[in-house]
């Protein structure tokens, strides 16, 4: 129960963190108020690493940053080694 309650959290979190990509992405070209890169970035640590990492490039948005094209990877690799170590000890 508690590991699908844990996917399910995922599922959701990372599409939340798409959405919010593709709405800053929206906004940007429309010259709209802006989703800040803070927030951005805190729904890419609690678990949307994935959805940020195809949101960046599925929206072409935030490619030019460094902080976005180093920083997504790498927290997406971390969750994936975490995620692989609750999984083999917990």
């Amino acid at each position: 129960m508690k590991t699908q309650l844990f996917i399910l959290y995922l599922i959701i979190i990372n599409i939340v963190t798409f959405v919010l990509f593709g709405l800053d992405k929206s906004r940007a070209k429309r010259r709209g108020w802006r989703i800040p890169e803070a927030t951005l970035f805190f729904f890419t640590l609690i678990g949307g690493s994935l959805g940020a990492e195809i949101g960046m490039y599925g929206f072409h948005h935030k490619t030019q940053h460094p902080q976005f094209i180093i920083g997504i990877p790498v927290i997406l690799l971390l969750q994936i080694i975490l995620i692989f170590f609750l999984v083999q000890y917990l």
